[in-house]
């Protein structure tokens, strides 16, 4: 259109200007000037003109020349004359655009436009083409009809300043959007209006409660709408469904839109057989059991892009990057059946040449290419380029990890893989605050650096010091010791631990200890490790309760009866499992984990026992999007003793009973205090009496809990990634297999509700409560609200708890 308005003004200028030429046909160019030159040098004008001095002309070459110099953008008019043999060419250059500025667009933020204008060549510093104009008001104006402004107007204002320059100034008048008065289905016989409205981004109606929502109109969404009404009818077997037609209505004001579909919904039909065709490279019998549609099962579009998708991965895994699955349905009106031919063509094998990192400013890059299972030279593995991506989200070290596939120029078998990164921080220096209604207030800081100067090893610094603890640990992971990902991890610790303000029975305990681990993986899922460690307890200040004063008379070998202390020196062995297919290590969404420990001190050691536990967490996605996810969480764990020590069965130390309570356990409940309780004895009056006393742990423990993870209200997208929501219920329990309470409740005097029998599994707690954990700019911070829902005499229970951190 354009060019056309050009043609039309160089022909009307040829024929206005060229008299003397015309009269007197033919001749030789003996000079060439252009006159009206400020902004184009002399030297540009002339390398737009196909003359030159010498050349003989005619009136074509003459209006051909006038062609290229509007052709080249800068001149708005250009006249030519002749005197004698020498051409001269009148020119009017275009204004340059010295300001752009808008006005009254509060929907279109002004870098969209700006970078919509510059794709047309309007810029700052760019000749303005004043024919251009009216169609960007116009495309602008459409714009807005799309989203249901038809009251929209947009005026370009061109104002006029020295040396052939102009101020454009782009002023909108948005005006409201349209809404949806009603939405009209004609046709449906099979599903009702109301059922068809719901599948549908537009509506018609919006409930008073849900100010989330909104009726205006946008053309978009109604495309996308009737793309949602055909899968609905094709994913219930309607293969003859078709919309065949669409009518959109305004009304006179322009503030009111009717929207009319018409369809035809047709009979549902069946699959009568799926037949796969071309190169199937002598697999068919492995593709034949990979189709998820049976003959017999109702028509399904949802199922034949399935199938589709399964083919390529299959495919995709052996090197056919790109193959081509179509699908050919044949529909048989009269039995209502429908057979799939399913045409493959898996395209040749594609092999990859480089793999290219970026993005990791940080991290080596040996680090990230340590996780990669595509190795260059091999052929192209859809499957090995999406568990490469998995393993390196789950490191924790990059919040978006994406891979593109560029192919190589000259070649048609090879590819450049791109995996680009962006990191995320990855140390953190952390400040923990806890607050329960019996707990209240405890602290505890840290340095830990999981990716230490980019080497991708662990490193972490964490000391507390609160009501009831004081410990310092360092340590130390290197998950790739050997190429071979062999794992090294080192601990030393002291810790120096009251727990009367712990919510447990009164005893101190002072602990030094070293321990190196040793990891190594089965697959790529799954790694197995073993620990060697030696540790020295030193217990002190213990109350003379029941349960201590039999660990008491079976360790009394080990008592200082000067300082009325007990030292135990134990050497362990640590056997560990760990199963790992969690999507991401932050905020996971789909996949699990699970985490088998089996402890126990070896032979020689001052107190042996073994303690063991199994920990599974699963994530079930429940939508597409990944948005609504149910977590459910289990752990079971068992210790005891074995062998005699002074002619007594050895018992699992009380100082290494499993707890539960409090966040990460029982929410709900105040921390450790869910289990069995200290018994103190009394003798009065000729006889012995027991009252209750606080928690002590027990050797069994079986806690879980089901979470339903849901978007967080009122977020945008923007946010989403860093907050996570959910309902929660936990629930567990802690017993003691080793002490027999049924003497003590016989010989009961008060509060004997809160002794029971702990002798096995019962007695469980639940609570239910929301949580919202909120990676914030300084750090995680995590709330919880939980009510407990079965609950004890004499349990400790708090409503509110929350914990937060900051990370560098």
């Amino acid at each position: 259109m354009y060019k056309k308005k050009f043609l039309a003004a160089a022909l009307a200028a040829c024929w206005s200007g060229m008299s003397l030429a015309a009269q007197s046909g033919d001749f030789k160019v003996s000079d060439i000037h252009v006159e009206g030159l400020q902004r184009v040098s002399l030297g540009a004008a002339l390398l737009q003109l196909p003359i030159r001095v010498g050349d003989d002309v005619d009136r074509d070459d003459i209006s051909q020349s006038l062609k290229r110099l509007y052709h080249s953008g800068d001149f708005q008019n250009v006249s030519v004359y002749r005197d004698h043999n020498a051409l001269i060419y009148k020119v009017r250059e275009r204004p340059i655009i010295s300001s752009l500025e808008f006005s009254g667009n509060h929907d279109v933020k002004k870098d969209k436009l700006k970078e919509s204008l510059s794709a047309q060549g309007i810029k700052v510093g760019e000749p303005l083409d004043r024919t251009n104009l009216t169609n960007i008001e116009k495309g602008l104006e459409d714009f807005y009809y799309s989203v249901g402004k038809y009251n929209a107007r947009v005026k370009a204002i061109v104002t006029t300043l020295p040396r052939n320059r102009v101020d454009l100034k782009f002023s909108f008048q948005e005006g409201i959007s349209a809404k949806i008065k009603q939405i009209n289905i004609i046709g449906n016989y099979h599903f009702s209006n109301q059922k068809l409205i719901e599948q549908l981004q537009l509506t018609d109606h919006v409930p008073w409660w849900n100010f989330m929502a909104s009726q205006k109109y946008q053309k978009q969404k109604l495309a996308g709408d009737l793309e949602t009404l055909r899968s609905f009818y094709f994913d219930r077997g309607y293969a003859r469904f078709k919309i065949t037609s669409t009518q959109i209505e305004l009304t006179p004001d322009k503030h009111q839109v009717y929207i009319t579909m018409n369809i035809h919904e047709g009979d549902i039909y069946t699959i009568n057989k799926v037949v796969l065709d071309g190169n199937l490279l002598g697999k068919k019998d492995q593709m034949e059991k990979l189709i998820p549609i049976k003959p017999g099962s109702t028509y399904n579009g949802s199922d034949i892009s399935q199938m589709q998708d399964i083919l390529e991965k299959f495919l995709g895994r052996d090197g056919y990057a790109y193959p081509q699955i179509r699908v050919y349905p044949k529909i048989d009106d009269k039995s209502k059946t429908v057979t799939l031919n399913v045409s493959v063509d898996p395209g040749q094998r594609i092999y990859v040449r480089h793999i290219n990192v970026s993005g990791n400013l940080v991290t080596n890059e040996v680090v990230v290419r340590r996780e990669l299972r595509q190795m260059e030279g091999t052929w192209l593995s859809g499957q090995n380029l999406e568990q490469s991506k998995k393993r390196l989200n789950r490191l924790g070290f990059f919040k978006k990890v994406d891979s593109q596939t560029q192919r190589v120029p000259g070649s048609s078998d090879q590819v450049d893989v791109d995996i680009a990164v962006q990191e995320q921080p990855t140390g953190s220096v952390t400040a923990g605050i806890g607050y329960g209604t019996t707990s209240k207030i405890s602290l505890n800081a840290g340095v830990t650096q999981k990716n230490f100067l980019g080497t991708g090893d662990s490193v972490s610094i964490n000391g507390t010091r609160n009501t009831y603890s004081k410990s310092l640990t360092f340590s130390h992971n290197n998950p790739y010791f050997t190429k071979d990902a062999v794992s090294l991890g080192e601990d030393l610790y002291y810790k120096d631990f009251n727990a009367s303000k712990a919510n447990l029975v009164s005893y101190t305990n002072r602990t030094i200890g070293l321990k190196g681990t040793l990891g190594f993986p089965v697959n790529e899922n799954n790694r197995l490790s073993i620990g060697l460690g030696g540790e020295i307890n030193k217990i002190s200040q213990a109350d003379p309760y029941e349960q201590i004063r039999q660990f008491w008379d079976i360790y009394s070998g080990y008592k200082d009866a000067k300082n009325n202390t007990l030292k135990f020196k134990n050497v362990t062995v640590t056997l560990g499992w760990t199963r790992n297919t969690l999507d991401y290590g932050k905020f996971p969404t789909a996949g699990s984990n699970q985490q088998f420990n089996f402890e126990f001190s070896v032979p020689g050691s001052d107190t042996q026992y073994f303690k063991t536990s199994i920990d599974t967490r699963n994530y079930f996605p429940l939508s597409s999007s990944h948005k609504w996810v149910l977590m459910a969480h289990g752990k079971v764990g068992y210790g005891n003793g074995y062998g005699k020590v002074n002619g007594n069965d050895q018992v699992l130390p009380f100082f290494d009973n499993f707890y539960a309570g409090g966040w990460g356990s029982i929410r709900g409940f105040s921390s450790n205090t869910v289990g069995p309780r200290a018994l103190y004895q009394n003798y009065s009056g000729g006889k012995n009496e027991y009252v209750p006393g606080g928690a002590t742990g027990g050797n069994g423990l079986a806690v879980g809990s089901l979470e339903l993870i849901f978007p967080t209200p009122f977020v945008s997208e923007a946010y989403a990634g860093s907050l996570r929501t959910t309902a929660f219920v936990d629930f567990g329990s802690v017993w003691d297999t080793e002490y027999d309470t049924s003497a003590a409740l016989a010989q009961c005097v008060r509060n004997c509700d809160q002794i029971g029998d702990y002798s096995h599994f019962g007695r469980v707690r639940a609570a239910a409560g929301i949580s919202l954990q909120w990676w914030s700019p300084i750090g995680p911070v995590v709330f919880a609200l939980a009510k407990p829902i079965k609950k004890y005499p004499g349990d400790n229970t708090e409503f509110f708890s929350f914990n937060l951190g900051q990370t560098f």
